[in-house]
């Protein structure tokens, strides 16, 4: 229940205001976001980067005009420049919502962000790394899917998101255990009805496994998005029983969480990327961490009472 209000929290633009004002709002936010900016950003990444690899998010989503699409564009490809420029572009790359791209413009949207997308792959190459598209709710999985079909057609490396939790999940990641492919298997952090999604969270990390096994032993690169420790050892059973080195497959937390785990699993030499947001769009990104997180929802709440 609590999960499910605080994703509803998300979408509410009252809600929005009242957190984005509170006084302790900063505060807890850098815990999960490295800045507003560009110039933020960058410390943290470098520092990440020392020990571990980045994907680096430019915070946005659901655009509601062409503008803000292009706005968007330019943000990607000014963030590649600077991953270039500075040497971090080996150990960074790029995720990439197309809802922030242009996605569900009302003409053309999928076109808009498919032209969008390529531009932010154009730049991600010339930087000399890669791109990856974030999946969003279920509604978007077809759509998003076609796009990243279309542009892995010039940029074979663009990654994808597949959600255990989505009942379609494990035909996908069989569609996608192929040569080239690179798959972060996350659990999903929406609120999807049980008609598409599994909601009780044995089922969901069930379905996590079935779907990691399907990918672990087939041809493509393995991204496990998760801070389960369970899971996190399930990866690496699956992994060294595929025959899968260190370089076969790749780790995935987010910034901010788990942190020692991080850093431990990237001194065992295993790959460790860490999801890096950035950005002033921050408000929907970091009510999903809450509603993951029932600890910070309890701080979180007693600091808006007492604080306004």
């Amino acid at each position: 229940m609590l999960r499910t209000t605080l994703l509803a929290a998300a979408r509410s633009s009252t809600c929005r205001t009242l957190v984005e004002r509170a006084p302790i709002t900063r505060h807890l936010v850098s815990k999960y976001v490295a800045g507003s900016t560009l110039a933020d950003a960058l410390p943290p990444v470098a520092r990440v980067t020392a020990d571990r690899l980045v994907t680096l998010d430019h915070l946005g989503e659901d655009v509601a005009d062409a503008s803000q699409a292009e706005a968007t564009v330019d943000a990607y490809t000014r963030l590649l420049a600077e991953l270039g420029r500075s040497g971090l572009a080996e150990r960074a790359e790029v995720s990439v919502k197309l809802s922030a791209v242009g996605q569900f413009l009302p003409h053309d949207g999928e076109k808009i962000a498919l032209d969008n997308a390529r531009r932010v792959c154009a730049a991600a190459a010339e930087a000399g790394t890669t791109v990856t598209l974030d999946m969003e709710d279920h509604t978007t999985v077809d759509s998003t899917l076609a796009v990243l079909a279309e542009l892995r057609a010039d940029f074979p490396w663009v990654g994808a998101v597949l959600q255990a939790y989505l009942h379609r999940t494990e035909a996908d990641c069989r569609d996608f255990a192929g040569a080239g492919s690179r798959v972060r298997l996350c659990k999903g952090a929406y609120d999807e009805p049980a008609s598409v999604a599994y909601r009780d969270k044995a089922e969901v990390d069930r379905s996590y496994v079935r779907c990691l096994r399907t990918l672990m032993a087939g041809e493509g690169y393995p991204m496990v998005a998760t801070h389960d420790p369970r899971l996190v050892g399930i990866a690496r059973t699956l992994a060294d029983g595929c025959g899968r080195g260190p370089a076969g497959y790749e780790h995935q937390m987010l910034y901010g969480i788990r942190e020692n785990e991080q850093r431990s699993i990237a001194a065992q030499g295993r790959r460790m990327r860490v999801y890096v947001p950035y950005g002033d769009q921050w408000y929907g990104y970091f009510m999903r961490r809450l509603a993951e997180r029932p600890a910070n929802v309890a701080f979180f709440a007693r600091s808006l009472v007492s604080d306004r």
